[in-house]
């Protein structure tokens, strides 16, 4: 009797170790992922076909969070201030990245020292667009217009220092015209106010404004990419109309916090590129005429620091504060 006892004791001894393993192994429980934008939004609707992936890949439920507010700085300092064990991650833009450092006068996080990037996700162009009834057939007969009559043309933005915002006030720096800002809550409430007639154009998201080029309800003048789009070729580009400065890509990636432990950025990253490499989710990133991201975490980190000073400038430049 005795004898098996010890035989079963002895037998459990070299099953600690593999369940500490087993506890150990990242992920073994569910992971929030934060979108620093509104629910129905192209970030959130990302986040949700990205992490859908990243969930089969990594075995493991990702939670999406979202915390809007302040251009995107809320749910990005949710980020920044999370514990940096790879059970709070989130999704980097654009602004929060490489604007809002400039625009705002005081951040509760630093973008390039309290987070961590991951992988980058998507980039895209946006396109300068007006009415179907509009004058204006090409950026040469806006920027006519606007010499003509100084302050008079407006375009519309989805707030202050967005991309659709910058874009427009790159376009002023580079063909020297002044035009009104005129900031909505949303893109999809400018994009409606364009097509009512309230503001002269707008440089809208290339996943918003496809569809209402194509289904001719607006007018597609210029796209803010080097070259022009496969999904509507027709389209010149703002180099190509005498503007290379007006360059502009909207861009986000994955993201977390300072400190993140490499081999969970490494696992997390091979992860999100594996997502990124799923027939659906390149379906549908490829047919709004995005540019799929993917590569290292090295390679995001770049972009960030290549963007930021640029940015930076243009909000100097153009003067432009915060609401």
């Amino acid at each position: 009797m005795k004898r098996r006892q010890l035989v079963k004791a002895g037998s459990l001894v070299p099953l600690f170790p593999l369940l500490a393993r087993a506890e150990d192994k990242y992920p073994n429980r569910v992971i929030n992922w934060i979108c620093p934008y509104a629910a129905g939004g192209n970030a959130d609707t990302r986040s949700r076909q990205v992490s859908k992936v990243m969930t089969e890949v990594l075995g493991q439920n990702i939670l999406i969070e979202n915390k809007a507010g302040a251009g995107g700085n809320i749910g990005t300092e949710a980020i920044a201030r999370a514990k940096p064990d790879g059970y709070t991650i989130g999704m980097g833009n654009f602004a929060p990245l490489a604007v809002n450092h400039a625009l705002f006068k005081k951040l509760n996080f630093d973008p390039f020292n309290d987070l961590v990037p991951i992988t980058l996700i998507e980039r895209g162009p946006l396109i300068l667009m007006v009415r179907v009834d509009s004058p204006y057939k090409s950026v040469k007969d806006v920027v006519n217009a606007a010499k003509a009559a100084p302050g008079k043309l407006s375009y519309a933005s989805g707030g202050i220092g967005g991309t659709h915002h910058l874009s427009g006030a790159l376009f002023e720096f580079s063909a020297d015209i002044d035009m009104i800002h005129v900031p909505y809550k949303s893109g999809a409430a400018g994009a409606t106010d364009l097509m009512g007639g309230q503001v002269s154009m707008m440089f809208e998201q290339m996943y918003s404004a496809a569809p209402a080029v194509k289904g001719g309800r607006l007018r597609a003048l210029a796209i803010t990419s080097k070259n022009r789009s496969p999904l509507l070729p027709d389209i010149p580009t703002m180099a190509e109309q005498g503007y290379p400065a007006v360059e502009v890509l909207n861009w986000q990636g994955l993201i977390g916090p300072k400190g993140l432990p490499t081999d969970i950025v490494k696992t997390l990253n091979a992860a999100c590129n594996k997502a990124l490499q799923d027939p659906d989710v390149r379906e549908k990133m490829l047919g709004q005429g995005m540019e799929i991201g993917g590569g290292t975490p090295e390679q995001f980190a770049a972009l960030i620091k290549a963007e930021s000073p640029r940015w930076g400038k243009v909000v100097r430049d153009a003067k432009i504060e915060p609401e």
